[in-house]
């Protein structure tokens, strides 16, 4: 049997026996180097090789931050603050749920975490208020998944990991993009509330403003260390991270005390084992890059969508086209870390920039998210609102057609996605400054 289809057969057959993907790719890539008579010892090394690297800590580091925030307190001050800020607007309710999930990004990076925190109170308050249920049910399902694109982004921290592009220059990057997609369902909210007739709340007084915004304002604090220490050049992601998490220490133990000294290492533990799996599937991804590689497969694909066009929007439509169908059956993780290697050199021969790429990746894996069968967030808040997937994804779509019109525009004009990490961080394009 030739080697590219004993991989990549052997990798498909082991995912459709729910085989856990971290040991499926480890499995198919062994049986595979067995077939060529590569030395074993290859396994161990790309495992070792694809792991020593400095950025992945971050994820631990956010992972954990996650947790002290979610145990803390920090969801009903965001809550707070979005609704004095954006809940007096016509469609308060879904503002309120979108500027939630805008925040609650900026310090989680996880959607999941956002769906599951926010649904459980937004969704049954949307519905009394007179929302469509699918309507509110997509709507926290798609807002949820700013959480992947606004820094601090776990998928953003992988990716730069693994293909060696700065963590820093993403994580910058995803401000704007993760901006428009968040206005733009807030207009498309607006919409809805018109169509239904949904009246806006009571304008807050000034000083319930000010007060909501001090005292959500520690929390509201550590993404601007973790921004600010990189565009300043003082710290790298990873560092951010750890600082970060000294800062959430404090502010759930010291300053909210909503998290006891006692449950910390509950906590740690908890973080640690959600770092295991994606660790040991980056782990065993290395393994099937280097095979990828050395069968010259990521080659062989470039030159077969070369041979279909070289124009590169149309290449661009082809990788975002790809990723939506590949984000209905797998999370964003094993997508980006099976498919990565390809997707590089793919965008190395149609000379795209490795940061404009990798927002463009992740962008689309967010889509995968919200559609069925895998699309976790759509499942999580369709559970909360008892609605059918059907239902919810149906309600969906319009909002999944504003994310693709983000992608499209920074397509068409990168500077939309590049402005900001080339304004402060030029060095990851090359730019003396």
């Amino acid at each position: 049997m030739h080697p590219v289809v004993l991989l990549i057969g052997s990798l498909l057959l082991l995912i459709a026996l729910r085989v856990p993907i971290a040991f499926a790719l480890g499995i198919a890539s062994f049986i595979t180097i067995s077939e060529l008579g590569l030395s074993y010892m290859t396994v161990a090394n790309q495992m070792f090789t694809s792991i020593n690297s400095f950025a992945l800590l971050a994820v631990p580091f956010f992972l954990f931050l996650g947790r002290l925030m979610n145990d803390g307190g920090i969801t009903d001050r965001l809550l707070k603050v979005a609704d004095v800020t954006v809940g007096t607007f016509k469609g308060g309710l879904g503002h309120v749920n979108v500027g939630f999930s805008m925040m609650f990004a900026s310090i989680s990076g996880s959607a999941a975490a956002d769906t599951a925190s926010v649904g459980a109170i937004i969704i049954p308050a949307m519905k009394k208020d007179g929302y469509p249920a699918p309507f509110a049910v997509a709507l926290t399902a798609v807002s949820s998944t700013i959480g992947m694109i606004i820094p601090p982004s776990i998928i953003m921290v992988l990716y730069g990991a693994f293909g060696n592009v700065s963590v820093g220059a993403l994580f910058l990057g995803g401000v704007v993009p993760g901006l428009l997609v968040g206005f733009g369902q807030m207009g498309y909210t607006y919409y809805i509330a018109c169509k239904y007739g949904m009246q806006p709340s009571p304008r807050k007084p000034m000083k319930e403003i000010a007060a909501s915004i001090w005292y959500a304002s520690p929390a509201l604090s550590l993404p601007v260390i973790i921004l600010g220490g990189i565009m300043g050049g003082i710290c790298t992601a990873t560092e951010a991270a750890a600082i970060a998490v000294v800062v959430g220490f404090i502010l759930a133990v010291g300053v909210y005390k909503n998290v006891k000294v006692s449950e910390i290492p509950a906590l740690l533990s908890d973080s640690v084992i959600s770092y295991t799996l994606p660790l040991f599937c980056v782990a065993t991804a290395g393994i099937m890059g280097f095979l990828i590689a050395y069968l010259n497969i990521a080659q062989d694909v470039a030159d077969f969508i070369l041979g279909i066009t070289t124009d590169p929007y149309m290449i661009y439509a082809l990788i975002v086209g790809f990723l939506l169908i590949v984000g209905t059956v797998l999370s964003p993780v094993t997508a980006v870390v099976i498919f990565l290697p390809i997707l590089q050199h793919l965008g190395q021969v149609a000379g795209y920039d490795q940061v404009h790429l990798g927002l463009v990746v992740v962008l689309a894996l967010t889509i995968g998210l919200v559609t069925p069968p895998y699309g976790i967030s759509l499942l999580i808040a369709s559970q909360i609102g008892g609605v059918s997937s059907v239902k919810a994804f149906l309600a969906v779509i319009p909002l999944i057609c504003i994310s693709l019109a983000v992608i499209a525009l920074g397509i068409i004009f990168p500077d939309v996605f590049l402005i900001l990490p080339k304004t402060f961080m030029p060095e990851a394009f090359g730019i003396i400054s």
